[in-house]
């Protein structure tokens, strides 16, 4: 059977501030992690992925770790890891294409792993005309903000696929609104008096999730596997596995083992595996003008375009109580920031403190405190991503951004 490798070109390698310690294929795009997109679009089990050198030891459960070796395998596919197919099976070729550009290509002989290592090669480049080529549908992150841009259309697709066959049935006790499908697979627990709106799109509650009653779920919604869903309004919004929310949200993915415990509304953003929002933390998402949003990225401060668009957190991004962000904040990968003053739209990675007086945030330090948060949910941080942790951190203040 084909394997699937992930290719961080040199637009995924700019995505901040994810891809400072993680594949563009770990992040999640529509209901699903990019990688889980493609191996059902493709029915082959993933392999590894193409990365930058920090993330060369990246170690996190049941995804693949980065490629190792001189060549990837002939008859393994190579795709574009930000580029999120539909979850329908791909058509036939060797060659996939979407808006004029090779997402996917079956290797016809082994590939020197450099030819890939520095993110500069296009698929594109690499293709053949003499071989088999069809379009793929699909969405295109061409911007780190797509995710966002994105989301509603991709989940109004995506979860009617993935709940067909469960059950449609809403849970004795709870309300119903709106004419569009509720699935709940088995293992999911729904307390009496929670709202299905369907009004906007459909919903989907994954086996082990946990909704608690009084909660408002307004779809499209997918909640994963393991995570608990709690009070007030949660709208149009992907909930990875094994999080915790609370609170008003709208229009935001939660990667995966994220912390929203606590009120405070978070919209049209996106938090990275174990991020930790504290109480009353609050993200705007509209200007007071009205107009469109600008954000930090690598190459300068950017139009996006969007007239929503809150706060991008790193992985392992903490906040503190009552924090405020600005529309179009950028939290760096492991900052940990608190205190009443507002802090910039852009906060370096690993940095500690409040706003005017953000530091360093010691290395060890830093994966001190994420060993202790992942084991609180029976996670082992691995020598492995310590080190690859590790080279993110100095990856980060080497660069001295």
């Amino acid at each position: 059977m084909s394997a699937i490798y992930f290719y961080d070109d040199a637009v995924a390698r700019g995505f901040e501030p994810f891809a400072l310690t993680r594949p563009a294929g770990e992040l999640r795009a529509g209901a699903l992690l990019m990688r889980e997109r493609w191996a059902r679009a493709l029915g082959a089990p993933a392999a590894g992925h193409v990365v930058a050198d920090h993330l060369a030891q990246f170690d996190e459960p049941d995804a693949p770790r980065a490629a190792t070796g001189t060549v990837l395998p002939a008859g393994a596919w190579v795709v574009n890891a930000r580029f999120a197919p539909a979850l329908a099976p791909a058509p036939a070729g060797d060659q996939l294409m979407a808006e004029g550009e090779v997402v996917a290509l079956r290797l016809c002989a082994a590939m020197p792993l450099a030819t890939l290592q520095d993110g500069t090669a296009t698929l594109s480049a690499l293709a053949s005309v003499s071989r088999s080529t069809n379009e793929l549908a699909g969405w295109w992150m061409h911007e780190v903000w797509d995710y966002i841009r994105h989301l509603v259309p991709m989940l109004d697709e995506d979860v009617p696929i993935l709940g067909a066959g469960l059950s449609q049935e809403v849970p004795a006790g709870c309300i119903r609104l709106g004419s569009l499908p509720v699935y709940i697979e088995a293992g999911a627990v729904v307390e009496p008096s929670v709202c299905f709106d369907t009004s906007g799109g459909p919903i989907l509650v994954r086996a082990g999730a946990h909704v608690l009653a009084f909660t408002r779920l307004a779809g499209p919604l997918y909640v994963g596997a393991g995570s608990t869903v709690t009070g007030d309004r949660v709208a149009s919004s992907s909930i990875g596995d094994v999080c915790k929310v609370h609170g008003e949200v709208s229009n935001t993915i939660f990667t995966g083992y994220c912390n929203k415990g606590h009120d405070g509304f978070v919209g049209h953003s996106v938090l990275g595996r174990w991020v930790n929002l504290g109480a009353g933390t609050i993200t705007s998402n509209l200007k007071n003008t009205y107009g469109t949003v600008q954000l930090w990225t690598p190459a300068g401060v950017r139009e996006t375009g969007l007239q929503f668009l809150g706060t991008l957190f790193g992985d392992h991004a903490k906040t503190g109580i009552g924090l405020r962000l600005t529309t179009g904040t950028v939290l760096g990968a492991g900052a940990n920031v608190y205190g009443s003053v507002m802090p910039p739209k852009a906060v370096s990675p690993f940095s500690w403190g409040e706003a005017g007086a953000l530091t360093q945030f010691r290395a060890d330090k830093f994966l001190d405190v994420a060993e202790r948060v992942m084991v609180r949910r029976q996670v082992t941080l691995s020598d492995d991503a310590r080190i690859q942790l590790r080279a993110s951190y100095d990856a980060r203040w080497s660069a001295g951004t």
